[in-house]
């Protein structure tokens, strides 16, 4: 009896596990749907193909956006809508991300997405243009500031990453948690919900919308592998030498509500970087261009106008 009381709860046991894992896992959606549902450009660059929007006059100053960990070119949408104005911008879902997806490579270091930024640059015969990054995107703007100085004629950072923090030593690739491992076949809402809500000071107003889209290029062909294997390549060095040699104005904006990166943090930029600026921007969190933009937008325009912001 006892036996048979054993075998029957394992049989639940495994039954539960496959219940848990139908429930998770989540397929690839199909590209072509996907690239009908957002929009985009798609042209090759150092052998991989980009989706990018280029907008605004062609003969305009450019301004190069450049997203976060997880995200795509579309987070930027009210910016890049108010800046075409005035100047040409063009953005981008970096490699690894969106509907670019995997990089052929394989290579998801800094120094790749530098060189395919100044790569497309060339073939848009861009010889400068001015940075605006988030999170990644940040570190990414200014590693590409401190590689390639004369280039970028300013700067804006927006909650940059690029220093230790916990799981994040340098010179070592972190510890990639054993859940992790799943992810390239998991997917549900609830828990893309749960990973982008410290990333607004308010996640109660975190629109459906925003989680549907942010879940859409999670899904993209081949990204979750990639977002695997590029954490797994992620090995920080101290940025203190990198950070000094810019000249660029830099113009760092940061949430004061930012629970993913914390405003504390800016102080390591301002005491490194010699022409940084630092703005506050009260009751936002780590994507305040996605939270706020009519909010955030204003001390950008009047940075790149060349005032004070």
């Amino acid at each position: 009896m006892v036996r048979r009381i054993l075998r029957w709860a394992g049989a639940l046991f495994l039954l539960a596990i496959a219940a848990l894992a139908l429930w998770l896992y989540v397929p690839d959606k199909p590209r072509a749907a996907l690239e009908a549902a957002y929009p985009g450009e798609y042209r090759t660059v150092d052998g991989v193909r980009l989706r990018l929007r280029d907008t605004g006059p062609k003969g305009a100053p450019a301004l190069i956006l450049l997203h976060g960990f997880g995200s795509s070119l579309d987070t930027w949408e009210p910016w890049a809508k108010a800046l075409s104005a005035r100047y040409r911008v063009i953005r981008l879902d970096l490699p690894g991300f969106g509907l670019t997806g995997a990089d052929p490579t394989g290579d998801y270091s800094d120094a790749r997405a530098a060189a395919i930024i100044a790569v497309l640059m060339d073939q848009f015969s861009l010889p400068h243009a001015a940075l605006i990054g988030n999170s990644l995107g940040g570190r990414l703007a200014w590693q590409f500031a401190a590689r390639y100085p004369d280039r970028v004629t300013r700067l804006v950072l927006i909650s940059p990453d690029g220093f230790a923090s916990p799981g994040f030593a340098y010179g070592k690739a972190p510890a990639v948690p054993l859940v992790m491992e799943a992810m390239p076949w998991v997917g549900p809402r609830s828990l893309i919900r749960a990973n982008l809500a410290p990333a607004w000071a308010h996640p109660e107003a975190l629109p459906d919308a925003v989680v549907e889209r942010y879940r859409d290029m999670l899904l993209a062909p081949g990204v979750r592998r990639a977002i695997l294997d590029r954490t797994r390549q992620t090995v920080l060095t101290d940025p203190a030498l990198r950070l000094q040699s810019i000249t660029a104005p830099t113009l760092l904006l940061w949430g004061e509500q930012d629970h993913m990166i914390p405003i504390r943090n800016a102080a390591d930029y301002l005491r490194l970087l010699p022409h940084a600026t630092l703005v506050r921007l009260p009751g936002l969190g780590h994507v305040p261009f996605e939270e706020a933009p009519a909010q955030s937008l204003p001390p950008v325009e009047r940075f790149l106008s060349g005032g004070t912001p």
